[in-house]
């Protein structure tokens, strides 16, 4: 499997190999070795899966520590833009977001670590994104960012997306106190 890393410090990409015949493909979408060789301590104890409608925008979220997650996502059908915001205080890209297409064609994975806000888009009908947590979900500790804040600068590529009403309340990074 290979990887690339970016500007986020911790922040990995990784490209699976398809081996295609006759039948279809096969890959693996998940291999250990892989992570620890890109440096990548996590185990992971959760699966989450949605479906999203086009225009559909979940995010920007994150758990607060001690319930933080790093997250492993891809989209398993589909297109979604990914946006995580690094929120770690003491890091300097602070404030600094990086926006990337997961597909189900090229079966992209984003490593995320904890201490980011992270949401996404779906650019296609019945968008099936999967992710694999660190940690488990905890309702009290869930938090995020405003996706259309200014001071963030995050071009969604819509003007209108699919939100919900609970995610048009998140405070603006103005406001916001890290807890990382």
């Amino acid at each position: 499997m290979e990887y690339k890393e970016h500007f986020l410090k911790g922040v990995v990409e990784f490209f699976p190999k398809q081996f295609k015949d006759n039948r279809g493909w096969f890959m693996e979408s998940f291999n250990e070795k892989a992570m620890q060789q890109a440096g990548i301590p996590t185990v992971f104890v959760q699966d989450n899966q949605s479906v999203s409608f086009k225009n559909v925008l979940r995010g920007l979220h994150f758990q607060k520590p001690p319930f933080a997650q790093a997250k492993l996502v891809r989209a398993v059908a589909g297109r979604v833009l990914d946006v995580i915001v690094d929120i770690r205080k003491a890091s300097p890209t602070y404030g600094k977001h990086l926006a990337r297409e997961l597909n189900a064609d090229q079966n992209n994975l984003l490593y995320v670590p904890e201490g980011f806000a992270h949401g996404f888009l779906a650019l296609e009908e019945n968008s099936v994104f999967l992710y694999k947590c660190s940690s488990y979900y905890h309702q009290e500790s869930e938090s995020g960012l405003c996706w259309s804040d200014p001071d963030l600068n995050i071009d969604w590529g819509v003007k209108d997306p699919i939100v919900s009403e609970k995610d048009k309340i998140l405070p603006a990074f103005k406001d916001f106190v890290s807890p990382f």
